[in-house]
């Protein structure tokens, strides 16, 4: 009877850790919330000292301490960690604030992130400043960029679209009040037209003027024609649509100029230098430019192609350049952006403070993106595997990066999105001949959808 019952625990044991093993790996969520948790948990109470000890992160104790401890215990005084908060559970990790100790910086926390991973049991650590002499270390239990699931709570707002879920478990915002004009690069099947979708779908529930510039025809961009105030399919109707665009932005700073030519004892605050500062009932609303497959905008074949492309790429660099303050912002895709392209690429890719690097066939095209704003970035964008699409590394000027990815959104998901909001879309006048013709686009069927879902498997 005995070895009945032990064989039967010893069973169920088994079982146990078995199902543990197998929702680790098929849901790691779950896994996390039940077992990875608790575990981390314990391991940091029961760890926390002696483990910033072994990385370097003790401090010898105030004098006043060292003399107290000495009168009332006479034991050796031992260095003392930064102070810890409370640990608050999420979804995906854990929290914990650190009071760093005189002398301390974030980057020495940050430098033994990897030690701090390993000791306490989790995917990742991250660490970010709080305010002087406090950090906040988000512990990440596992993978989230391998099953994409956004936040439940995303701080969006006007022109601000959570297009994606950061590596430390956080949205990634395209904000373009801070970030006015954007790069998107990457290789076939990467995941671009994901990111593209996503970010049409977010803008279109806003007071926003959508314009594309969609040289295969119209294959990426015409799905979303409905909530599109203007729309190009070739390098002829580009090359007609950027002077449009142009004149809007004269235009806009004319109604600036205006505004600040008015009487000399008018407040301050109605004094302004861009779009943003003019009253709401006079504000023109914001115009972003996608523009898909940059690189068919550069070729040309015959010297009128090449004075076209000349005038093109002028346009978009006066666009680029001056764009910001009358409302207009810049979205480009393409494959490669480089100066193999032609005279004014590489002036135009500078313009373009935000970059977005998908899976790229080559480090070149990596250093196209990002090598002239975070070096160090390359690497990781070259890493990107092909199994993963919608996975890309995002920086910006100031020099920081990080990986992200999309979650997945079907094409027909989208399409409809853009038709129920197609009421939102302003009135330009000057984009009014661009408008794009409904009754000539062919009806959506649902059957070209469906080869789009593999080329973002894992995020279903």
């Amino acid at each position: 009877m005995t070895d009945l019952v032990t064989v039967a625990e010893l069973g169920g044991s088994l079982a146990a850790i078995g199902g543990a093993a197998y929702a680790r790996h098929s849901h790691p969520a779950a896994y996390w919330s039940t077992v990875g948790l608790p575990l981390s948990v314990a391991r940091l109470l029961a760890s926390y000292s002696s483990t910033m000890d072994a990385c370097g992160l003790t401090v010898e104790p105030p004098r006043w301490r060292a003399l107290a401890v000495r009168a009332a215990t006479r034991r050796e005084v031992r260095p003392v960690p930064p102070r810890r908060g409370v640990i608050r559970p999420t979804t995906t990790g854990l929290r914990m604030r650190l009071r760093l100790a005189p002398g301390q910086e974030p980057a020495d926390v940050a430098a033994s992130a990897e030690r701090l991973r390993h000791a306490w049991g989790v995917h990742a650590v991250y660490v970010r400043d709080i305010r002087p002499g406090v950090v906040e270390l988000r512990l990440v239990g596992f993978d989230v960029l391998k099953k994409v699931r956004m936040p439940r709570r995303l701080d969006g707002g006007p022109l601000r679209v959570p297009v994606a879920l950061r590596e430390d478990a956080t949205a990634f915002l395209r904000d373009y009040r801070a970030v006015p004009h954007e790069l998107v690069l990457g290789a076939t099947l990467s995941g671009k037209s994901m990111y593209l979708r996503n970010l049409l779908a977010g803008l279109a529930a806003q007071p926003v003027v959508l314009a594309g510039i969609d040289c295969k025809r119209g294959v990426e961009l015409a799905p979303f024609a409905p909530r599109l105030s203007a729309l190009a399919t070739d390098p002829d109707e580009a090359a007609e649509l950027l002077p449009a665009l142009v004149k809007e932005m004269e235009d806009r700073y004319e109604l600036i100029k205006a505004r600040q030519g008015i009487a000399p004892n008018t407040p301050q605050e109605l004094i302004t230098s861009d779009v943003w500062g003019l009253p709401d009932n006079e504000r023109p609303a914001p115009i972003v430019l996608f523009i898909d497959e940059v690189a068919e905008l550069f070729l040309v074949a015959t010297r009128k192609e090449e004075e076209r492309r000349d005038e093109m790429v002028t346009h978009f660099i006066r666009l680029a350049q001056l764009g910001r303050a009358a409302g207009i912002y810049l979205e480009v895709c393409g494959q490669r952006f480089g100066a193999e392209l032609g005279k004014g690429a590489t002036m135009l890719r500078a313009q373009l403070t935000g970059r977005v690097c998908h899976r790229v066939n080559d480090e070149a095209s990596a250093k196209m993106a990002l090598g002239d704003i975070a070096p160090e970035a390359v690497s990781a964008a070259c890493a990107v595997p092909a199994e993963l699409p919608g996975l890309a590394v995002v920086g910006d000027t100031s020099g920081g990066w990080s990986r992200i990815r999309t979650p997945y959104l079907s094409l027909a998901d989208a399409a409809a999105t853009c038709r129920a909001t197609a009421g939102l879309a302003p009135d330009v006048t000057t984009l009014a001949p661009f408008r794009p013709c409904l009754s000539q686009m062919p009806a959506a069927a649902p059957g070209p959808v469906a080869p789009v879902a593999p080329a973002h498997p894992a995020t279903e």
